[in-house]
């Protein structure tokens, strides 16, 4: 069986080669004139700047957390804390890899258009994205092959599946803040771009008079590149996670227990496989430029699917010890890959302009922001409703196809967290996909500044239209896995407090402690949208003051006038500033809360859990799609519907817009985060529960 944990690492290793090859065929390209060049390198030094400033900042919560493992728990000393330092590294060195790849594919994505249009951009943006793409999925392979290596094969530790756990942690520490910080970094930049620079000064987007054009740009950086790898990084490490850790707890003495420890790893190797493949296929031929990234995805799942349905029956050949039907594990890895492809499509109806959800909104804009408001909050609703079936359909059958495999207790819950793995087994091409998008975001900005050929930024737009969409898709990708993940890692937490000696075998509705901890959990992603939310008021507050007073104290500037300039950095600083500052309370509250209730009473801590997931993953889901859906009704009308740029459909739906940004792009992408990681810190401090 250890045969897998190399291949998985020969997997990893070949990820991120071909994240090394992306990144040297975009560094190859032409970046263009030299005023696209400067525009990128200061959208580059904004950037950077930010994320080494947060991860600075990060460092003393990660050392923090670092002791409390290893003055509290028995396996933390010193091995906990250096697995959860480890995940910490491997999850902010993904981070930034991809961001500084994403902010010189920009302005190369803008000269590919102008060289060679559409055709030439689009398999250069995507190559940017590629970078994030196969560095987070490859890292979080690396990263826990190789602690399975060093902690069971080389140390023999019998505690090693609880260090491994803390890996998870470390990257669930970077993603929290990362999202959070660059979430509201984003969104304080994009309001002050769009309030005083769309409606109050009524000029277009990117315009290069708007002080806070770069400092929106960068945003896209930090908050869909940075984050978003950030995230899914731990998403992908806690998925891997959670089968073997429950494995190591439930399986104990059963014959088939190394083949439950190792079967994740093969899941990972070959989904990693089908999205190298896969991503060979994207580029332009027949058809619209969705279907040329749909072709890398669509191939990807396929090679995954063909492959775990040919290796599995072999992988578990010659153990009869309480294997009955190996299919119905295969089953439980599709069940989640089509959970996660489905949800996807639900954000894409209810986000794309392709479809009437978001023509409906848009022909709303008509009779003011008001009506773009009411229509977008209840179609980010009824959104909810249809994601939550899908995903409580999709635990029910992968639940089945554990029971169908093998007959023990718990077996049904293995499934569950097998289907978290197929979530994410293309987790590669899937990051791929949604990275492209601030690229082409970028490109369309950087083309107007710069003042290239009309034609240029309608190349920039389509990419950025579609980018649009592969962005909703992935947040409802992104949130699905979340909570598959979370129940899956629930459970494991479960289990572990019941091998620590503690009474958590059933959670009673019945019982005071439980029904506390269910409404202290069911309000807690209330309370974490409402501060993310202020946070993103506060900090766009400041923005757009200081966007005001350039307009008002630079004489020419909203005139145009030669030679008058922006002060680009004033901006850029006063969203890196509040965006550090506001991050802390939300991201220390996620991990402080759990920690709090659990050393009081382990089964209010049982109950939080389950209220945050379930509320947790459904306000995910509204502010996302609602966001999504309230910006593509923007852009619908700036293609020319109801009036197009500068009516007052137009301003209607710049007001939904503003609403939309900290829900899609701040609370929303957090949410998952914060639910995964109340979950794994449970989970790591079980025994101090107990």
């Amino acid at each position: 069986m250890e045969i897998w944990l190399y291949l998985a690492l020969i997997a990893a290793l070949a990820a991120i080669a071909l994240a090394a090859l992306f990144a040297r065929q975009v560094n190859s390209s032409s970046p263009g004139s030299d005023r696209m060049q400067e525009l990128m390198g200061a959208i580059r030094e904004g950037a950077m700047a930010f994320i080494r400033r947060e991860y600075t900042a990060v460092a003393g919560f990660v050392a923090i957390m670092a002791i409390l493992i290893f003055v509290l728990l028995d396996w933390g000393r010193p091995w906990g804390a250096i697995a959860y330092i480890f995940g910490a590294f491997l999850s902010a060195l993904a981070g930034f890899i991809g961001m500084r790849i994403a902010t010189a594919a920009n302005a190369r994505t803008a000269e590919a258009a102008r060289q060679g249009g559409i055709e030439r951009a689009l398999p250069l943006a995507f190559r940017g994205g590629g970078v994030m793409g196969f560095t987070v999925a490859g890292l979080g392979l690396l990263g826990l092959s190789l602690g399975f290596l060093f902690f069971e094969t080389i140390l023999g530790d019998e505690q090693s599946f609880e260090i491994i756990t803390a890996i998870g942690l470390g990257g669930s520490s970077i993603a929290l803040f990362s999202r959070v910080g660059g979430g509201i970094y984003t969104k304080a930049a994009d309001v002050g771009a769009d309030l005083v620079g769309k409606v109050e000064a009524g000029i277009p987007e990117d315009d290069p008079r708007n002080p806070a054009t770069i400092a929106d740009n960068v945003g896209d950086n930090v908050g869909d590149v940075a984050g978003m790898g950030a995230d899914l990084f731990e998403s992908y490490v806690g998925s891997l996670i959670a089968p073997i850790a429950f494995a190591a707890f439930a399986f104990a003495g059963e014959a088939f227990q190394e083949e439950a420890f190792f079967y994740p790893l093969m899941i990972a190797t070959i989904g990693m496989a089908g999205s190298i493949i896969g991503s060979f296929l994207v580029k332009p031929g027949k058809g619209s430029l969705a279907a040329a990234l749909h072709r890398g995805t669509y191939a990807a799942m396929g090679i995954t699917i063909a492959g775990v349905a040919a290796v599995t029956p072999v992988f578990f050949d010659g153990n009869d010890g309480g294997v009955d039907n190996t299919w119905g594990l295969f089953l439980s890895v599709v069940i989640g890959l089509f959970v996660g492809w489905f949800i996807g499509q639900i954000s894409e109806w209810f986000t794309s302009d392709h479809h009437k959800v978001v023509k409906e909104i848009a022909r709303q804009a008509q009779t003011g922001p008001a009506t773009v408001a009411l229509e977008g909050i209840a179609e980010g609703m009824r959104s909810a409703a249809f994601s939550v079936i899908v995903v409580a359909f999709g635990m029910a059958g992968a639940y089945w196809g554990g029971e169908l495999a093998f007959d023990v207790d718990l077996a049904g819950i293995y499934g569950i967290a097998i289907a978290a793995i197929g979530v994410l087994s293309t987790l590669g091409i899937t990051v791929s996909v949604d990275a492209y998008g601030p690229i082409a975001d970028n490109a369309g900005g950087i083309a107007e500044m710069a003042h290239l050929p009309p034609e240029v930024r309608e190349a920039t737009d389509a990419l950025d239209s579609l980018g649009n969409t592969t962005a909703a898709i992935a947040k409802g990708f992104a949130i699905a896995s979340a909570a598959v993940t979370a129940l899956a890692l629930f459970f494991t937490f479960r289990q572990a407090v019941v091998d620590a000696g503690g009474s958590l075998d059933t959670l009673d509705i019945l019982n005071i402690p439980v029904i506390v901890g269910l409404f202290l959990g069911a309000m807690f992603p209330f309370l974490f949208a409402s501060m993310t939310i202020k946070a993103v008021g506060r900090a766009a507050n400041q923005m757009i003051e200081e966007v005001r007073r350039q307009f008002r104290d630079i004489p020419g500037l909203r005139e145009g006038r030669e030679g008058v300039r922006p002060e680009y950095a004033k901006c850029v600083d006063i969203s890196t500033g509040s965006a550090l500052r506001e991050m802390i309370v939300p991201g220390a509250l996620a991990v402080a809360l759990p920690l709090v209730v659990g050393f009081v009473n382990v089964e209010a801590l049982g109950g939080l859990l389950a209220g945050a997931l379930v509320t947790g993953f459904l306000l995910a889901i509204f502010m996302a799609n609602s966001g999504g859906a309230w910006d593509n009704a923007k852009k619908f009308i700036e293609a020319g519907a109801y009036g197009g740029k500068g009516s007052d459909a137009h301003k209607a739906a710049v007001v939904g817009d503003t609403i939309g940004d900290p829900f899609k792009d701040t609370s929303g992408p957090a949410m998952n985060i914060v639910i995964k990681v109340m979950t794994i810190v449970s989970l790591i401090f079980a025994s101090a529960f107990v």
